[in-house]
Parts: structure tokens; sequence; C-alpha cells
């Protein structure tokens, strides 16, 4: 695939893919992938396929009915093509794009799924899938990422994931881990499902717990409307609230930066890092109260941040792949962001401050799923509190400056923990970035807690393990040089494995799952000649030749 921009911003005046259509407390999110809407050429996206654009316009979609239509209780995934729900991920696509491109297509098509199963889960905004036709390989992945999947019973609609009897690949985006550990399908029943590539339909499909209920043609967009209504209902989400505009982003973008309001991306190319600067809210502008906040809307300073630093992260991911070195900073008035985390706290009750917080949540596991060196530096002047500090909780190594610099009347620089450092922001792995810290060690926890409110210098956040190591001002410069030029010297993909083994500790999930062995297993497989190579099943697919395998297990 050739090398080009990628924007992940976009909004439904732009959608070529995807639209919405309302229904009181019922929204459509409607695929209608448009064939020559490709994100790049060489390949036309028929029967519902998808790339990454399309993805990006699903993820905004997803993002916009939780933050916009709080009235929104019940969403229905549907098609607008006869015959076919979704063809799953483009073959020629994966056929012409490069490993990287790949890997983060898989990555970012995951995590957006993954926020639709927590739009259902935590935001009451429950997801339904009326399946009225194909829904193959991604396609129904997509399908399993809802509470409850309708097949229209017409004798030709199926649901499958072929991807291994077809394409000499795995149904990567979940499809797997969701059949066994969401919908309990039996896993020989999972194995006959995967290698057959007709697909189940029908009663069978039931039967095997594929799909949850199957409806004759006849009844069918009554049963579809009737359930969503059913659905709708068990929301806690509320009737007659008025939902914030998700307005664009103010983003400059130079050969060398990334420049937001509150965000700024320094990029070090020779050095292989870019450095990414987080900034507190301007004096005067926090909002005071919960009407405050929702009269900011997207201006309130936590939503423009993570919005902010949300859409970094993806630019880095997909525009800057030599860039391997991730170091945070943040500057500002530490005694504002601590306001900012205290309204968050008061008012997680609220609908729109719970979906800041998820959202919260949601950026907070993308920093944790990048593959890059995440690095925290904590320094005079920075404002790693309560939610901040998540970041330098979730990065391989938070180093932290003692004491202050000559000529600096700033204060020392210190870290301070919040409430919803122990609560609101889970990793994938379902424990708190500290509880990930200190697995095993739950008085290491308990004396973190009990610190909430407190700000702890180096040598205090060095003692209670909240920090890897502390530098005074003698040695910072010389220190921090030579532990960034270290780690841009040794191996990518040897940095990369260590880290998504490391960052993650204790009990798997169905999310760490995906990530940690599925998508693993997957990168793997698309690097294997039986897979890309040139007789290998994505080259030679619909070509009328059968690929050629090399038989070794390994």
């Amino acid at each position: 695939m050739t090398s080009q921009f990628i924007d992940f911003q976009t909004d439904p005046s732009r959608y070529r893919h995807w639209r919405l259509a309302f229904d009181g407390s019922v929204a459509h999110l409607i695929m209608d992938v448009d064939a020559k809407g490709g994100l790049v050429e060489g390949y036309e996206l028929k029967l519902n396929s998808y790339d990454l654009g399309v993805d990006i316009e699903l993820a905004d979609a997803v993002q916009r009915l939780r933050f916009e239509h709080p009235e929104v209780h019940a969403v229905v995934l549907r098609s607008a093509k006869d015959g076919v729900f979704c063809a799953g991920a483009n073959i020629r696509m994966l056929g012409q794009s490069s490993h990287a491109h790949k890997v983060n297509f898989c990555k970012f098509t995951n995590e957006t799924r993954l926020a639709i199963e927590d739009a259902s889960a935590a935001s009451g905004q429950i997801y339904l899938a009326a399946v009225n036709g194909t829904a193959a390989g991604g396609g129904y992945e997509l399908a399993e990422t809802t509470e409850h999947i309708m097949l229209v019973d017409d004798r030709r609609s199926a649901v499958s994931l072929p991807e291994l009897p077809l394409l000499a690949v795995l149904p990567g985006t979940g499809g797997l881990t969701r059949l066994t550990d969401k919908r309990r399908v039996r896993r020989d029943l999972a194995d006959l499902f995967c290698t057959t590539e007709e697909g189940v339909r029908g009663a069978r499909a039931v039967a095997w717990r594929l799909v949850d209920e199957v409806v004759p043609p006849s009844g069918w967009e009554g049963a579809v409307a009737a359930r969503a209504r059913a659905i709708a209902a068990r929301s806690d989400r509320p009737a007659a609230a008025q939902g914030i505009a998700l307005t664009p982003l103010d983003r400059r973008i130079t050969p060398d930066s990334l420049v937001y309001p509150h965000v700024t991306v320094a990029l070090e190319r020779a050095a292989r890092r870019a450095v990414i600067t987080l900034h507190g809210p301007r004096p005067g502008t926090l909002a005071a109260d919960l009407a405050s906040i929702h009269a900011q809307g997207a201006k309130f300073w936590p939503l423009a941040l993570a919005r902010e630093l949300d859409d970094a992260i993806l630019h880095l991911r997909l525009n800057e792949p030599e860039v391997g070195l991730l170091v945070f900073r943040s500057e500002g008035d530490a005694a504002a962001v601590r306001a900012a985390d205290a309204l968050l706290e008061t008012h997680g009750g609220d609908w729109l401050v719970r979906e800041l917080r998820l959202y919260w949540k949601r950026v907070l596991k993308r920093i944790d799923m990048t593959a890059r060196s995440l690095i925290a530096l904590i320094e005079p002047g920075s404002c790693f509190v309560g939610t901040l500090a998540e970041i330098a909780f979730a990065a391989d190594r938070a180093v932290m400056l003692s004491g202050s610099r000559a000529g600096d009347n700033r204060p020392p620089a210190a870290l301070t923990l919040t409430a919803l450092n122990f609560g609101a922001y889970p990793m994938g792995n379902g424990l708190t970035r500290l509880a990930n810290r200190f697995y095993g060690e739950p008085d290491s926890l308990g004396r973190a807690e009990a610190a909430i409110g407190t700000p702890l210098e180096a040598e205090a956040a060095a003692a209670m393990g909240l920090i890897t190591v502390a530098h005074d001002e003698i040695d910072w410069d010389d220190e921090v040089r030579v532990m960034l030029e270290e780690r841009a010297s040794f191996s990518p993909d040897a940095l990369t494995g260590m880290e998504a083994n490391l960052r993650f500790a204790g009990p798997e999930t169905m999310e760490t799952r995906i990530f940690g062995r599925l998508t693993a297993w997957q990168n793997w497989i698309f690097q294997r000649p039986n897979a890309v190579g040139e007789s290998g099943a994505l080259k030679r697919y619909g070509s009328g030749v059968k690929p050629e395998f090399n038989p070794q297990r390994v």
C-alpha cells in the first residue's frame, strides 16, 4: 500500500459508507459502503467489505452517538445492501497492504469494536445486529460485538468465519475469542464453524449460539423494531437530555509537529521519537459545576484534551511508523488538574461525565496498546495528577526530577493521586493501572490509596514505587539522554514483544486474549508465505488458482 496521510477526523456530513437514522430512543447505524470509496486505489469495496476508511467512519459514528445523542438507548447495526450484511475486511486491500498497515488496521478495528461493547456495557447505549444477508468474516465479527444478533431466516442469510479455509489467515479482530468467551460457543462447534466456508444459517445458528434468534422474512422489520424497543427499555440513559456537539479539532500539522490547544507533539525523527506535551487547563477556563461542564461541551478541558490526545496517538501509529519512542511530558497548574478530577468524581452519575470518563478509559487503553516505547518525564511545572498520572503509570518507565533546577522558581516536581486512579480507568485486564503495577503487592496499593490528594515529590514517589527512578539536577540531562538513546538503539521488534508482555499483569480477559494472543498469532501469520507469498492465499484469492502451502507446521 502506498504511503499517504491518514486522517482520523471526520463527521456525518463526510461519510461515504455509513448513515444514521433516528426513531425516538432507537438509532439505526446503516452500513452502505461505497465500492469506489477505498482509502487508496487498487481495490473496490464490494459487498459491504471494509478498509480503514470505513472503520474510521464507524468509530466516529459510535463516538457521536454516545456524546451527541443521550436520548438514544439502543442502536441497530444493519445493512442497506440487499442480501449482504457485511463481507468483512476487503481482501484486495489486505493483499496489497504492508504488514504494518495490516497490523494497525486490525488494531484500530478491534478498538472500535471494543468501543461498541463498552457502549452497551457501560453507557446504556445497547447495540443490536440485524443481519439481513450474509455476514462473513469481519462482518460476523462486527455482529459479534453487539449484545443481540438477529438473523433473517430466508435460506440465504448465514454467518461465517471463513478466513482459515479461504485466506489462510484468522478472524483476527476478535472473532475466535468472542465465539468462546462471549457467545459461549462450544469449542468443537467453533472449530467446525471456522473451517466451513459456507457458514451456518437458520435454526442451527441459534442452536450453536452463533446468533440469538432467527426471524422469517415476512415479520423481519416488525421483529427488529420490537426487539430494539425492548432493548432500549433496559437503558438508564436520560430520555430528554441535550447532547453536546463534537466539534472539529483545532489541529495544525507541520513537518515536525502536531499542535492542538492542549497537546503538542514534537517529532524528533533523527532520534526516532516524539515528545508529547500535555497542557493543563488555562487559568480561569475550567468549569466550576455540572451546568458549566454541559455548557462548555467539547471545550471542557478533560474532554478536549482526551480528543486531542486520541487523535495524536492514532496519527503517530499510522503516519509515523518509524517513530518508536513516545516521551510524555506535562505542563500546567496541578491544582487545576486536581479540580478537574474532583468534578469528574463528584458528578460521575451524570450521563455526560460518565461518557467523558469512559472516553478517557478508552484513550488510556489505546496508549496501553500502542506498539511504541512509552517514557514519562516528571519535571518541575508538570501536572501529572489523577487522570494525567494514569499516563505515567501506563508508561514503560516513569522518571522524575528530584528537587528543582537552578534558576527555576517553580516548586519541585510532584505526582498526585486522586480517587479516579482507583477504579475509573481499568485496563484491558480489568485491573487499574496501579493494581497492575502492584500486582501481588496489596500493601503497596493500600499505601498509594492512603496518599490520595498528597503531592508526592521524587523521594516519596520512589519510595512508594510510583516511579521507576529519580535523578537530581546534576544527573538529569545525561541520564535521560542515555536512557532515550539506548531505547532507540534496541530492536523495535524485540521491544514491541517485551512491552506487550510486560504491560499487562494478572488475569486474562476476552480483551487481553484478543490483543495479546489472537492478534499476536495473526501478526505472525500475516508474515508467512502461505498467506502473503506470491503463491499464498491472500495473493491468489479470486484468481481461480489454488494457493500453494508449505506443509511444515512450526
